[in-house]
């Protein structure tokens, strides 16, 4: 019922825009792309996987005419604290970095996770770190668009 009340009050387009922070970047996809791992060490976050999804898509028929990079990271101590007090929040991990060309411009998204800190509140020292983590993730994005130092 919720959901239908949530179609119904707010656009689709609304939806993503509230669930996604997105920076967008001048800088060439190529250019930021190649940044990441360092901006991750810088931030001790610890670089996963990377999907070169454009790549990934063409390969199996399916040609996309952007560039699309998807990212998995992590910072361990907070997955830890998340995966010990709320399991249910594993399909949320690790976090997603995505970059992608839109315009003439590079993007630089991830879940909003402002929304769902909420849900970790009861446990202060689990919810000191998400936050952290988040706003984090954030200066990262930042630094990657080239907005903004460390």
């Amino acid at each position: 019922m919720f959901q239908k009340i949530m179609r119904a009050v707010m656009p689709s387009q609304k939806m993503i825009d509230m669930f996604t922070l997105k920076v967008i970047s001048d800088q060439p996809i190529d250019i930021i792309a190649k940044k990441v791992q360092t901006e991750c060490d810088n931030y001790k976050f610890a670089l996963l996987t990377t999907y070169n999804y454009h790549e990934i898509v063409e390969a199996k028929g399916f040609p996309i005419k952007r560039k699309v990079f998807i990212y998995e990271i992590c910072q361990a101590k907070t997955a830890s604290l998340m995966l010990t007090d709320h399991p249910d929040f594993s399909i949320f991990m690790p976090c997603k970095l995505a970059i992608y060309e839109q315009d003439d411009k590079t993007v630089i998204s991830t879940m909003n996770m402002e929304i769902m800190l909420n849900a970790v509140s009861s446990n202060q020292e689990l919810y000191n770190n998400a936050t952290t983590l988040f706003n984090t993730l954030k200066s990262m994005m930042n630094s990657l668009s080239g907005k903004a130092s460390r």
